[in-house]
């Protein structure tokens, strides 16, 4: 087994994730039309969602509570009953929806276990993550898996001394620029980008310009030609 241990993230890079928030936003702007724009409604659930990071972390359950902080700001603690029922609702709804793996997701995991220590570093609701992970079909393929509140340069060295032989000798894969690639890359591991079409506003960040260990692939298949460069 090679001493390389590689990290994957989870949503939007193992499976669709950010699709059913985008969707559930635009069922929320719906149902307040009649107090602000599409747009203004969008920004101000943004502001509520970065704020309450904090207290809630990452997950469908912060989003919701952000949903009806917002709904009543909006309306000026004027918003129906109805309309905070509904909210609840699609958030409920959003807890409920099967997990779709993301193309090359399995066939690559199975290509690489075994070969390499595979571990999943996932941020977010301990529950809703580990519902997750059972529902893709996915779990079997993971040495390790780590459910963390952030992921920053000191997790990264921690998670990768705990399951390897540090972060130099690691590599982290993901869709999110901010979370996945540039603090792995700072811990002193590799960073490989796999963008997806839809990525959360909080976790865009510029590429690391100049860096060696930074890698960008268009899709999960693409991953074992990397690792064959890299050795």
């Amino acid at each position: 087994m090679s001493a390389i241990v590689i990290g994957f993230d989870a949503d939007d890079t193992l499976w669709q994730n950010e699709r059913f928030y985008r969707l559930t936003e635009g069922r929320f702007t719906e149902l307040l039309a009649d107090y602000a724009k599409p747009d203004h409604l969008s920004a101000r659930l943004l502001e509520a969602e970065k704020r309450n990071l904090g207290k809630y972390g990452f997950g469908i359950k912060g989003f919701t509570l952000s949903m009806i902080e917002t709904a009543i700001e909006i309306t000026e603690g004027r918003v129906p009953a109805e309309t905070i029922r509904d909210i609840l609702e699609a958030g409920r709804e959003m807890l409920d929806h099967p997990v779709e793996p993301l193309p090359h997701a399995r066939e690559t995991l199975e290509a690489l276990a075994g070969q390499y220590r595979i571990v999943l570093i996932t941020k977010g609701d301990l529950f809703d993550q580990e519902r997750k992970l059972a529902a893709s079909g996915l779990g079997d393929f993971f040495d390790a898996v780590e459910i963390v509140s952030d992921k920053n340069r000191a997790v990264y060295e921690r998670i990768f001394t705990r399951h390897g032989n540090g972060a130099d000798k690691a590599m982290m894969v993901g869709n999110s620029m901010k979370s996945d690639v540039l603090p792995a890359i700072e811990a002193g591991g590799w960073g490989v980008f796999v963008p997806h079409e839809l990525t959360w506003a909080h976790e865009h960040a510029e590429a690391p310009s100049g860096a060696d260990r930074f890698r960008q692939i268009e899709h999960l298949g693409e991953l074992e030609a990397v690792l064959r460069e890299i050795g």
